[in-house]
């Protein structure tokens, strides 16, 4: 009789405890961004028309490059006469030292002849200081020179300023103006777009939220994985590079602290590019060879149903286990557990509690 009233075995999913690794991560709560490491969004520092423009969006540059440059005759005719007169400084230096080296002899030669009484003490001190005389035009004219280059200097830079030239190799991303077209520098506090949009894209991060209960234990060079939506079911490793020393409220029940994970492989996904959405795990700790169970199977208090032989069937026993590390797939088993004990994973079960006979479901999944 009690064979046809005891309950019907509850079916259950198990997962034997195994050996593999074990990591503790934690994952950014919004989706992050790419960035490239080197960006630059870039207006000429004056205003004028545009006058030369030898790059389009996507054009590779090297460092230095001119990307655009202004209307600027009036500021190359200054470069010319202030180059015109640099030279016509150098030549009057050349014509003023030449005659003061003349006099400097002379001088000498005065002064000899006065040693010897063939010419008068007037007509040497006289001589002598005429040397004196041109050495300081020599000296003027050596200074005007310098002063001629300053100038010549001052031009150039003005002329300079309306040319905008790439600070880093790199590739253009965007152009906003065209020949003919005038362009202003953005003034104080009011953000416009940028002429020139340049991007060095062979360095790579991604900015990302993680909760401010999470950040005091990730540290910069932590390794990382990044996944990225346009790239499903792929992940490039990363690392750890900053940890903002602030918490961002923008949401007053999410507050979060912002990382940034440097990309070691970015070239694995071709096509990868800035402003593209991208999820950060981070690895706080890693064990290997560790004896682990599926984190679905720890209930509150460290609690697993484990199963157990009866004749008949299975029934299921609780266990306390002493953890270690641990992420949402997987923790590690301190004490508890032996290797090969089966553990219930389908724990949300209508009738999955200690003591309940039980029947296997399925076998435990293979896992790497």
């Amino acid at each position: 009789m009690w064979h046809f009233t005891r309950p019907e075995p509850v079916a259950v999913a198990v997962a034997a405890v195994d050996r593999g690794r074990v990591e503790a991560t934690v994952a950014n709560t919004r989706a992050g961004t790419v960035h490239a490491c080197r960006r630059a969004r870039m207006a000429p520092p004056v205003g004028g028309q545009i006058a030369r423009l030898p790059v389009r969006e996507g054009t590779r540059v090297r460092a230095g490059q001119v990307l655009l440059e202004l209307w600027n005759d009036d500021l190359s005719a200054a470069v010319t006469l202030a180059q015109n007169q640099a030279a016509a400084a150098r030549a009057r230096e050349e014509e003023a030292c030449s005659l003061a080296g003349l006099a400097d002899r002379e001088a000498a030669r005065q002064g000899r002849l006065r040693a010897q009484g063939v010419v008068s003490e007037e007509a040497a001190d006289r001589a002598a200081a005429e040397a004196v005389a041109r050495r300081a035009g020599c000296r003027a004219a050596e200074a005007q020179v310098r002063v001629a280059v300053a100038q010549e200097a001052v031009a150039e830079a003005n002329r300079e300023r309306t040319r905008l030239r790439a600070p880093f190799a790199g590739t253009v991303a965007e152009l906003n103006g065209e020949v003919g077209e005038f362009v202003t520098p953005s003034p104080v506090g009011i953000p416009t777009p940028p002429t020139v949009d340049l991007v060095d894209a062979s360095c790579l991060y991604v900015t990302a939220p993680i909760d401010e209960v999470d950040a005091p234990a990730v540290r910069p060079g932590l390794p990382a994985r990044v996944s990225l939506d346009a790239f499903p079911g792929r992940a490039v490793p990363g690392r750890v590079r900053r940890v903002a020393p602030y918490v961002l409220d923008l949401e007053k029940q999410a507050r979060t602290v912002e990382v940034e994970v440097e990309l070691l492989e970015p070239g694995k996904l071709a096509g990868l590019l800035p402003g593209q959405s991208a999820d950060a795990e981070i690895v706080l700790a890693t064990r290997e060879d560790a004896l682990r169970v599926p984190t679905e199977a720890v209930l509150e208090g460290n609690r697993v149903l484990v199963l157990t032989p009866r004749e008949g069937g299975h029934v299921l026993a609780e266990r306390v286990i002493a953890r270690g590390v641990a992420s949402w797939e997987f923790t590690e088993v301190t004490g508890g557990l032996a290797e090969g004990d089966r553990v219930v994973v389908s724990v949300d079960r209508a009738g999955v509690v200690p003591g309940a006979s039980v029947t296997v479901e399925a076998p435990p999944a293979a896992r790497p």
